[in-house]
């Protein structure tokens, strides 16, 4: 699992490449950790080349979602595959995050 962050005019973008799962979701969270320590208000996350998200992946992106409302903190995922994306539908999770099309739209519509 490989998470590069950057900043794009004021919103710290994620983007992940591999799966999230029981083995990688650890680093993702430490990935994550300085951002929250940070109190970034504007985070995407960008699932463009993931293509396998499990259970404690998802339990990370929901704790990563709740550590950044803690202080007023909003958090878009972009660009799922119609798996991941199947996979947030199944689970509801698709409720409780602001899933957009890809970073364009996150970007524009912060």
């Amino acid at each position: 699992m490989q998470v590069n962050i950057e900043d794009k005019n004021g919103v710290t973008v994620c983007s992940m490449v591999g799966d999230i799962d029981i083995n990688t979701s650890p680093d993702v969270k430490k990935s994550f950790d300085q951002i929250i320590k940070d109190k970034k208000d504007k985070v995407v996350i960008d699932l463009k080349d993931v293509g396998y998200v499990d259970s404690s992946g998802l339990a990370t992106l929901v704790e990563i979602l709740k550590n950044l409302r803690a202080y007023g903190g909003k958090l878009k995922i972009a660009d799922l595959s119609d798996k991941v994306r199947g996979l947030f539908e199944i689970t509801k999770l698709d409720k409780l995050f602001d899933i957009v099309a890809d970073e364009q739209e996150a970007l524009s519509t912060f």
